[in-house]
């Protein structure tokens, strides 16, 4: 597919004179844009309370109030509106004061169609890549590595070939998952894929939006729309135009803003909280939510048609654990992107470690996993991971059963025995006691690398050598 077309500007032309204001407003939309058609200065300081323009043509002499005059009202109320100087009185002069006054070009008068077009597409131009840096920066706040979709797990190459599918499409997708399964990387990917890759992604999480802020934020609002509105702002669906919108947690809003997220995906028109004007973007939208949208449904708490608008294309995404076979490709990424490397050693988690990991029930899903590789890198100094250094909410909440295979670098190893099976109170001791042994018996550290309190590692040798057992240090 074609890259998606430049942005559709809403453009304010002011002229006094009555045939170039007939002329443009034929020829403006031809263009591409929304037009407003002002002949004097008063009509365009009164479109200006009314609607946010993208860009302003404005003839300088007029009766009434002057173009420098709307110029100045401009810049108060919409900063950000790009402003094209026009007159028939060009000078040197003008222009200078134009620029000084952060006109954005000066067109002397007769000025040619074919000019203004130019003018206007660099405009646009300027508009897209302000969104992608907008963009960029939202996703930078958001995102928690690269985009990648590691698994070779069945579920997970299901996943994968549904992405691949569904990418190069405009397809609305609706991504289900438990929190933490990595539904914002699949939207991600999702982009990536497309043929909006080069246009922005931006990710919202619904369910943190303010409540009386929901509406400005995905359309936006003009300059004293309401109280703190001190100046103009865009919207997520404008800033995401050309590009994918991710609506993460969508079940969280309430049903007056699906009506609104409805008509937005029907028709593509957009319309800032307090104007009067709408105009179109161009946006993908892929949403996300781990609540039963189906049960919603039912209750009454989700409209029927919006889930069915959105559900165009469903991926669902696995619990972390249902394809614990993924768990030591996930770990050794994860260590790798803690450390800032490309990829780390094989031996880099210790296959206790790892048998570890794998018998955790992972409620938090991946991101319970990051947290916990995040622990253990800290406390094991960026050196081989052992089971003492995962945080105890994951060794303590199975009794785990510990498998001795052969280690990466083939050390030879004892003769198979029976499996040994032991108690939490006997895994915990392990533990302790290894950990206390690389530490040389110092207390303090030991206490620091397993995070508990230095009193509650007292009170655990306490016990132990109560019962006989050789304490080092």
């Amino acid at each position: 597919m074609n890259s998606p077309s430049a942005a559709k500007l809403r453009v304010l032309f002011v002229d006094d004179e009555a045939p170039i204001c007939d002329v443009m407003k034929l020829e403006l939309p031809r263009m591409g844009h929304d037009a407003t058609i002002c002949r004097d200065g008063e009509s365009a300081l009164k479109a200006l309370e009314k609607n946010t323009f993208d860009a302003a043509i404005i003839d300088l002499r007029m009766p009434g109030l002057s173009g420098w005059d709307v110029v100045d009202h401009i810049k108060q109320v919409s900063p950000n509106t790009e402003i094209i100087i026009s007159t028939g009185h060009g000078s040197m002069e003008a222009a200078i004061k134009a620029i000084r006054k952060g006109a954005y070009d000066f067109i002397p008068k007769p000025c040619k169609l074919v000019t203004i077009a130019n003018v206007l597409r660099r405009v646009s131009d300027r508009r897209i890549l302000t969104n992608k840096a907008i963009a960029l920066e939202s996703r930078l706040k958001a995102v928690e590595g690269k985009t990648l979709i590691i698994g070779q797990s069945p579920v997970m190459q299901q996943v994968k070939g549904m992405i691949t599918r569904v990418a190069p499409s405009d397809s609305s997708v609706l991504v289900l998952g438990d929190t933490g399964t990595g539904k914002e990387l699949v939207a991600r990917r999702i982009h990536e894929e497309s043929h909006r890759a080069n246009m922005p992604f931006v990710a919202v999480n619904c369910g943190a939006l303010p409540e009386h802020l929901v509406e400005s934020e995905f359309f936006g609002h003009r300059k004293g729309a309401f109280t703190g509105a001190d100046t103009a702002r865009k919207g997520l669906f404008e800033v995401a135009n050309g590009g994918t919108l991710f609506l993460d947690e969508l079940g969280e809003l309430d049903k007056n803003m699906q009506v609104k997220i409805l008509r937005f995906l029907e028709s593509g028109e957009v319309r800032r909280v307090g104007e009067n004007d709408v105009f179109h973007v161009d946006v993908r939208v892929v949403c996300a939510t781990n609540r039963k949208l189906e049960e919603m449904v039912a209750d009454g708490t989700f409209r029927e048609d919006l889930y069915f608008r959105i559900n165009t294309f469903q991926i669902q995404l696995p619990c972390l654990r249902d394809r614990r076979a993924d768990i030591p490709q996930l770990a050794k990424s994860l260590v790798a992107r803690y450390l800032k490397r490309d990829e780390i050693p094989e031996n880099m988690i210790s296959l206790e470690a790892i048998e570890t990991l794998k018998a955790h029930l992972w409620s938090g899903n991946v991101r319970e996993l990051a947290n916990a590789i995040e622990h253990a890198v800290i406390l094991s100094g960026g050196q081989i991971i052992y089971p003492e250094h995962l945080p105890m909410s994951v060794t303590n909440k199975v009794s785990v059963a510990i498998h001795r295979q052969p280690e990466p670098l083939q050390i030879a190893q004892p003769e198979p025995k029976q499996e040994d099976l032991r108690t939490l109170r006997e895994v915990e001791q392990e533990v302790i006691l290894n950990a206390l042994e690389r530490h040389n018996g110092d207390k303090p550290q030991t206490a620091r690398q397993l995070g508990i309190a230095l009193k509650t590692l007292y009170n655990k040798l306490n016990q132990y050598e109560a019962q006989g057992q050789a304490i080092a240090g």
